[in-house]
């Protein structure tokens, strides 16, 4: 059983949750059976999946280094997900210990681990907020009152953008969420992409994924998430893999980026 009791409100612990099934890739507590279940369908699908959790985190941490390096102080991680080992805030505070991070989610088990953890940090906040409203999300007094948006921000969006089915609608939300970004702010993305929508396997995922709160895995083309990033300038090496962006290991280095199968890609642009 998780260490959380099932009567938080607002939660629904018969329906399964993406953020406490990621948490269960990465080995985490922090779910309830049914998040396990569908998990489980999911690794028996993908057996892969929980090493991509794992090179997914590794991504966000090495680009939030990457931009503490290159002068980011403030940081806005949507759709941040259950606490678990090198947050944002760690490993931003490593370099700039008085960087101001916001983490932003909708499930109130995050909010409530997320906030029990930063009770003693006060340069770090955690607040409700929904990626589908990102206008409502923006004007959060306190989202305003804790990041300066007239300088520059990290601005990180991590394998939450492929649970929002309309491609429009995720358009959209990137270009509301882009717009107050000052000059040197930068923007993460990681994203599920299949070259072929049709893949046995993708549907097999998605329908799993259906079940779910928020009930939807949208696969998308490099083409579709590489549109999100127009008008800024790709960090290197672009629009890749999660674990080949820049990966720790020699051995990862020189592994051929493979896109003839699907794959979390991730990309980090710079505003200009």
């Amino acid at each position: 059983m998780s260490a959380v009791e099932p009567d938080v409100p607002g939660v629904d612990p018969t329906v399964p949750s993406v953020a406490r099934m990621y948490d269960y890739y990465l080995g985490g507590k922090d779910n309830f059976p049914a998040d396990r279940e569908a998990a489980e369908k999911i690794i028996a699908i993908v057996p892969e999946v929980r090493e991509t959790a794992r090179d997914n985190r590794a991504f966000l941490g090495s680009a939030v280094r990457v931009m503490a390096e290159q002068g980011v102080r403030q940081f806005l991680d949507i759709g941040a997900g259950l606490p678990t080992q090198e947050n944002v805030h760690q490993v931003a505070q490593r370099i700039v210990p008085d960087a101001r991070v916001v983490y932003v989610d909708n499930d109130p088990i995050v909010l409530t681990h997320a906030r029990a953890l930063l009770a003693d940090n006060p340069y770090t906040l955690a607040l409700w907020g929904d990626i589908t409203d990102p206008a409502a999300l923006l004007s959060d007094p306190e989202l305003s009152g804790h990041l300066d948006f007239s300088r520059p921000v990290g601005l990180l969006t991590s394998a939450v953008l492929h649970f929002v089915p309309g491609d429009q609608q995720t358009s959209d939300i990137v270009k509301t969420l882009r717009a107050p970004l000052a000059p040197g702010s930068h923007l993460l993305i990681s994203h599920f992409y299949a070259p072929d929508t049709g893949d046995p396997k993708v549907r097999a995922g998605q329908q799993v994924y259906k079940a779910t709160r928020p009930g939807a895995l949208i696969a998308r083309s490099l083409r579709q998430i590489g549109a999100y990033f127009d008008g800024l300038s790709l960090l290197e090496p672009g629009l890749v893999p999660v674990k080949s962006w820049r990966p720790d290991s020699e051995l990862d280095r020189q592994v051929e980026v493979d896109l003839a199968a699907p794959a979390l890609v991730g990309a980090v642009g710079r505003v200009s």
